[in-house]
């Protein structure tokens, strides 16, 4: 499995960077191609289906992930978000984590995945393209001016 961890430090308070990072649907603003929003539920409890789906023309997939565990930041404890991607092209997981750091907090981003069909030989160059797709993701949702 591709595997890679993304770490970032902000001003804001842990509260705000944890509804900025479980607003599904600004997570596609920044992943050319893909919607993001939920398809069961709301998005924020566990067992709702928050959905990625990606396509040009007629080139198309989805990635659905379900919620399996979900606990926003409350001033003492971090927050959790764990998701089991579930789809026939991704598969694996993904896990937001949110803590306070000083005045601010700091975001985490940890993802293991497997693309149907390619061989692990190509798990680096996924886990790279990883880092960088939904490292600007997690730069935008966390940009000051974003909120």
């Amino acid at each position: 499995m591709a595997r890679f961890v993304l770490t970032r430090r902000s001003p804001l308070p842990p509260q705000e960077c944890w509804a900025r990072l479980t607003d599904w649907p600004r997570h596609g603003d920044r992943v050319p191609f893909t919607r993001v929003g939920a398809v069961r539920g709301s998005g924020r409890a566990v067992g709702d289906v928050v959905l990625a789906r990606t396509g040009l023309g007629p080139l198309r997939f989805d990635d659905p992930m379900e919620i399996v565990a979900l606990d926003a930041p409350d001033g003492v404890r971090p927050g959790v978000c764990r998701l089991e991607k579930r789809g026939r092209v991704v598969r694996g997981h993904a896990e937001l984590r949110v803590r306070a750091l000083g005045a601010g907090s700091e975001a985490v981003w940890e993802e293991e995945l497997r693309i149907a069909g390619l061989p692990r030989l190509f798990d680096p160059l996924v886990a790279a393209a990883g880092r960088a797709v939904f490292g600007r993701v997690l730069d935008h949702l966390l940009a000051p001016a974003a909120g």
